[in-house]
């Protein structure tokens, strides 16, 4: 099976690798791979990089099954057979874990740290010192509003860095790319969508889905939005970047109340 990636997809994705030295001579990729269309995307794009990019480097996927009602990614699993890729398939019950240990995240939040310790774990027990995962260049703005809005950091989605364990890379391949370029390749290609891949936040309004609405009207008036985003987030998309900004001291909560009293004040004088 033979899915050539356009090259409005190829260059993008060729170009971050290369800005963050993300795929090295002799790695050993794990994507992660929760069968929506971002990551069936990026699935095919680095098997395109395998057979004719200079580096070379190994690929296996992994799912991770989060048992939650309505999603079945067991559906995966004769497809990466066909490709020939190989498939680690791993269930999880982090819902229930989440009724219990859960505090002041989002469901979200916490399903997305869980699968990502799973994943390390699979790299690890395969081999692999590479992590695949597909956020592109909307994931990235939607949570660098987040981050700004709710919390008062200038952070983004890192593009490649390393873990807190210091055994495996974590790479985003796709953090130039735009989602509608994910969705048409997908609906083009007729990849085996699971469009509803995590069913628990799509029963639920979100923080991401406000500031996906507000980017979307934006961007109505606007076309240079998300070239303009990239340009003011890839300082922060460097690893190094944590480090610097978290060494910039937050402005205590009663200075921003009386910050916020003088810029009223001024609008009256």
């Amino acid at each position: 099976m033979d899915v050539r990636p356009p090259k409005s997809l190829l260059r993008p994705v060729g170009r971050a690798i290369a800005d963050y030295d993300m795929i090295r001579d002799g790695d050993r990729i794990l994507l992660g791979l929760s069968g929506g269309k971002d990551s069936l995307s990026l699935l095919h794009v680095l098997r395109h990089l395998q057979r004719h990019a200079p580096v070379r480097f190994e690929l296996a996927t992994a799912t991770v099954d989060p048992q939650v009602e309505g999603f079945h990614p067991q559906a995966l699993r004769p497809y990466l057979e066909a490709l020939g890729v190989p498939h680690f398939f791993c269930e999880e019950p982090i819902m229930e874990r989440a009724l219990t240990h859960m505090s002041k995240d989002s469901y979200c939040s916490w399903c997305a740290r869980m699968k990502r310790g799973t994943l390390y774990s699979l790299a690890r027990r395969e081999g692999c010192n590479v992590l695949a995962l597909g956020q592109h260049l909307d994931d990235l703005a939607e949570s660098f509003l987040m981050s700004a809005f709710h919390q008062g950091r200038l952070q983004t989605m890192k593009a490649h860095y390393l873990n807190d364990a210091g055994d495996v890379r974590i790479i985003r391949p796709l953090v130039y790319v735009r989602e509608r370029q994910l969705a048409e390749f997908a609906a083009r290609s007729e990849f085996p969508v699971i469009h509803d891949n995590c069913p628990a936040c799509f029963r639920m309004p979100t923080r991401r889905m406000h500031m996906k609405q507000l980017l979307a009207e934006e961007e109505k008036g606007n076309r240079q939005l998300f070239p303009a985003l990239l340009s003011a987030m890839r300082p922060l998309m460097a690893e190094d970047s944590a480090k610097i900004i978290s060494e910039i001291p937050p402005i205590p909560r009663k200075d921003r109340t009386r910050d916020q009293a003088d810029k009223n004040s001024a609008r009256l004088a």
